[in-house]
């Protein structure tokens, strides 16, 4: 069997980038003669000319221009298996803030490919209100949040743009009620603003829930005593997205926004930042953006 050879073919990337022999060199740390005779061997190994040598500036021919995406391809995969079976693991521990109406769908799927590529890394997994997380990451007391806002403070970054939805009991009727019947947790961001929504459109509102149990709310809502708001997509289970056809106000869309500790003190937190990012460019692509309601 024939192999081909990893110095050469990196020699031969690098003058193809480099534009010839000498500044190749100088990026390689080697000399010219040395970096000559890899090329030399490479065409000798393949049987072809890689390098058109009838002009100043060296091209490759035909057959350089095939080889180089393999070589490209080739090198970035040793470097990663050489990378990733030399480079210590990173250990320790990683705390990141979720508010608990957004936990799901897209947080689960990235602290388990998060655990499956950072294995030695602990991921203790905050869930509380936007306002208590904020608080916590300005004292270091989390190394990554997520939160649902109106707009991103300073080194907040957006992840996503949800419509904010009525929710009620499947089948049920207390959206109908009137005054209508609220329940939500007393720290919930959204609370107020849908609070005003109503009394800007006269509808008369009580809250029938009103204490620090999520539990709480999703039961009384499952039950059919009260109604609810979270984002679309975050419904919980035997709940439902009210039809209401306009007889409730509509109440727009909120920011899902990133913040990341800085300095940043491991890399393994700015890949767990990049994961979640891609689960919410993963969401938005998997489906069409939903009507607010």
């Amino acid at each position: 069997m024939r192999n081909l050879d990893l110095v050469s073919l990196r020699s031969f990337v690098a003058i193809i980038d480099a534009g010839g022999v000498t500044r190749a060199a100088g990026f390689l740390n080697l000399t010219q003669s040395a970096v000559s005779m890899q090329i030399k061997r490479l065409e000798d190994a393949l049987g072809l000319s890689l390098l058109e040598r009838s002009t100043r500036k060296l091209a490759p021919t035909a057959a350089g221009e095939q080889l180089i995406g393999y070589a490209r391809k080739m090198l970035a995969l040793n470097d990663e298996v050489f990378t990733r079976l030399t480079t210590p693991e990173a250990e320790g521990e990683i705390i990141l803030g979720v508010p608990h109406d957004i936990v799901y769908p897209a947080i689960p799927p990235v602290l388990k490919a998060f655990n499956a590529e950072y294995p030695k890394m602990r991921v203790r997994l905050n869930s509380s209100f936007t306002k208590t997380l904020k608080e916590q990451f300005a004292q270091g007391e989390c190394d990554l949040i997520l939160t649902t806002e109106a707009s991103a403070d300073a080194g907040g970054e957006t992840v996503a743009e949800l419509p904010l939805v009525w929710i009620g009991a499947v089948g049920g009727s207390a959206w109908k009620a009137r005054p209508l019947r609220l329940a939500f947790e007393q720290r919930c961001y959204f609370r107020a603003g849908v609070q005003a929504a109503l009394d800007a459109r006269g509808i008369a509102w009580e809250m029938a829930v009103d204490g620090g149990s999520t539990r709480a709310v999703e039961a009384s809502v499952s039950a059919d005593l009260a109604v609810h708001t979270v984002l679309a997509g975050s419904e919980p289970q035997a709940v439902e997205r009210i039809n209401h056809c306009g007889a409730l106000p509509h109440l727009g869309a909120v920011k899902v926004n990133l913040y990341v500790a800085d300095p940043v003190h491991s890399p393994a937190i700015t890949a767990l930042a990049g994961m979640i990012r891609q689960a919410y460019r993963l969401r938005a692509a998997q489906k069409p953006a939903a009507t607010a309601a």
